[in-house]
């Protein structure tokens, strides 16, 4: 009897389920889930950074290029991405739907499932100027002045030069990578070990930045995990306790708040 091929992927909080499909899009979502799903929480949050709040945002659909359909982003409110899902021609790059306050504390993590192998798997920050697909295998996370990168061979990249920082990741391994960015300076976690400090004075480049994810190989998939950030203000903590007790954004319009307070509630709900 042949045997069928299994991969993990991350289907919710502290939650890997193995199965036979090849796409976390592929498994059947329930149609009821807890806050908790979509919401995950961080594997290991920072010392120091345990008040920091839900952050709301989510990776950001391409629109594919003539014979370059190399990316998927699907399954739970948009955290899945799917590389290359039939045969990897190149590199590709995902944005985040919003950019960081580059004066503030962000910190997400992003989990990845055991396909871990290949040219370069990046994690990293970058700019609109960052480019999302080329056919060519590069590190594109870093590979000029407006982005930069951890891939999973344990090096740094920025403005086309790297530096070794840490071992390599384990080939097809789940692994997950922290990211905590803090005004400027961007350090490293992975499966809740902090690597240390990658890179500094990010709040001086001109222009937004976002978090971004890359990949060279085939059938690689990225899964969003907690997102966080600091309170911007008391009006903004006040904010997050009204959609902490709500499940999703849409069901904000039954709370008979006037329009105005609705739509900024609604507008970093999370759900």
């Amino acid at each position: 009897m042949a045997l069928v091929a299994t991969r993990t992927f991350y289907v919710g909080t502290n939650t890997w389920l193995s199965t036979s499909v090849d796409s976390i899009a592929k498994i059947k979502v329930p149609e009821k889930m807890t806050r908790s799903d979509i919401v995950p929480q961080p594997t290991t949050m920072p010392a120091g950074f345990e008040g920091l709040c839900d952050d709301a945002w989510s990776w950001e659909p391409q629109v594919p290029e003539p014979d370059f359909s190399q990316l998927e982003v699907a399954g739970i409110k948009n955290r899945s991405v799917m590389f290359h899902p039939t045969w990897s021609r190149g590199t590709v790059a995902v944005r985040a739907t919003r950019p960081i306050d580059k004066h503030g504390i962000h910190y997400w993590e992003v989990r990845i499932s055991d396909r871990l192998f290949g040219t370069s798997m990046m994690f990293g920050i970058g700019s609109s100027k960052t480019r999302l697909n080329l056919y060519d295998f590069i590190n594109v996370l870093g590979e000029n002045e407006h982005s930069w990168g951890l891939n999973h061979k344990g090096m740094l990249w920025h403005d086309g030069v790297n530096r070794p920082f840490t071992e390599a990741f384990a080939e097809n391994t789940p692994t997950t990578v922290g990211i905590l960015y803090c005004r400027g300076t961007l350090t490293y976690y992975r499966d809740g070990k902090c690597l240390g400090v990658a890179f500094k004075g990010l709040e001086k480049y001109e222009g937004d930045l976002f978090p971004m994810i890359a990949s060279t190989a085939a059938k690689t998939e990225m899964v969003l995990g907690a997102t966080k950030r600091e309170y911007y203000s008391l009006q903004d903590r006040c904010r997050a306790v009204i959609a902490s007790c709500v499940s999703e954004a849409k069901d904000c319009d039954r709370l008979k708040l006037p329009t105005r307070l609705t739509e900024y509630v609604k507008e970093f709900h999370p759900a």
